[in-house]
């Protein structure tokens, strides 16, 4: 079932708000060469991240992303319209992250979020662990990396 919005709104979403088999979309952000360039440098100086000559002659055939800017590009959707602002309590990991397709200067990045599975904590009944499938896509719509989060988030209801 695709909703185009989360309702309630991330200022008032609780545990009980994920629901699985909700999908969600959310964007955009831009990426910019000055921050691919930037990020690489400091955390993934590979040739094809930091050096535009190089980039041509790689199997990219151009300057791309690194797939952890992508990442936290991603995290950045996440944190700003899926995870609860008032009842998010962190994540106790990921499931595995694949990049599907390299990401390009101008590139429009976006999520769609999968609910997949929620339980109620097996010893702490005031939350809750919400597995999602994120998939992040490009202007094209085409997927560029997926994941799969885990959150912890408190129960609006307690048991």
């Amino acid at each position: 079932m695709k909703n185009s919005v989360f309702d309630p709104p991330i200022n008032n979403r609780y545990f009980e708000d994920y629901r699985v088999g909700s999908i969600y979309e959310f964007g955009s952000i831009v990426v910019q060469e000055e921050d691919i360039l930037d990020f690489a440098h400091r955390f993934d100086p590979q040739s094809f991240h930091v050096d535009r000559e190089k980039a041509q002659e790689s199997p990219f055939g151009g300057l791309i992303a690194s797939g952890w800017h992508t990442a936290a590009l991603t995290m950045r959707l996440l944190v700003d319209h899926y995870i609860s602002s008032v009842a998010g309590i962190g994540s106790p990991g990921s499931g595995p992250i694949r990049w599907l397709r390299p990401v390009r200067p101008g590139d429009e990045l976006s999520i769609r979020v999968t609910v997949l599975r929620t339980a109620r904590h097996r010893t702490k009944s005031d939350r809750g662990i919400v597995r999602s499938l994120v998939e992040t896509m490009n202007q094209s719509r085409e997927v560029v990396m997926t994941r799969t989060a885990l959150s912890i988030v408190r129960c609006r209801d307690k048991m």
